[in-house]
């Protein structure tokens, strides 16, 4: 059975130079992540970084098989409601099917863009990929970290090597 999303796991650790009208943003930015446009999340706001905020909230989300990219939206609340300050667009295969496994927390920095396609900062992440549990039976995942056989009688559930009895070859030519 193959899944048909994976967790992801992304940090939002912190921005640098970000503005606004290229004035320096003072307060009360946040980012928004999103999947697709039906699954997002948000940070909290940071209200006293100015344009160098930092968040590190760690944000858990569900991403389908077939995603290509995560959208970074970074955003300042103000009087005048909520403005954009930079955009970026993270390709998933930064983080998938490179040397690196995919589980391993993988820190990432990227050029935001503000809505006229101008530079307009640094957005710091870092990525993690989690394993499903799914993958195996409901006992071992019951079992926690208990997995293994138990040896003479205790209850240390060591690692067991077995060597099979059947090779392939015919019995009188590994016995004698």
């Amino acid at each position: 059975m193959e899944a048909k999303s994976r967790t992801l796991e992304i940090t939002i650790l912190s921005a640098e130079d970000l503005r606004i009208d290229n004035k320096s943003v003072k307060k009360n930015a946040f980012v928004v992540v999103s999947i697709d446009p039906f699954h997002s999340k948000m940070t909290k706001m940071d209200g006293d970084g100015g344009s160098y905020p930092s968040w590190n909230d760690k944000l858990e989300m569900d991403m389908p098989m077939q995603t290509n990219f995560v959208s970074i939206e970074v955003k300042c609340k103000g009087s005048g409601g909520q403005k954009t300050v930079g955009f970026a667009r993270i390709p998933v295969t930064d983080f998938i099917g490179g040397y690196s496994p995919e589980t391993c927390v993988q820190f990432l920095s990227y050029r935001l863009r503000d809505p006229k396609g101008l530079k307009n900062g640094i957005i710091n992440v870092s990525v993690r990929v989690k394993v499903p549990v799914h993958g195996c039976s409901y006992q071992a995942a019951a079992a926690g970290r208990r997995l293994g056989i138990p040896i003479d009688g205790q209850k240390d559930f060591g690692v067991v090597t077995g060597i099979p009895i059947c090779s392939g070859y015919p019995s009188n030519s590994l016995f004698g």
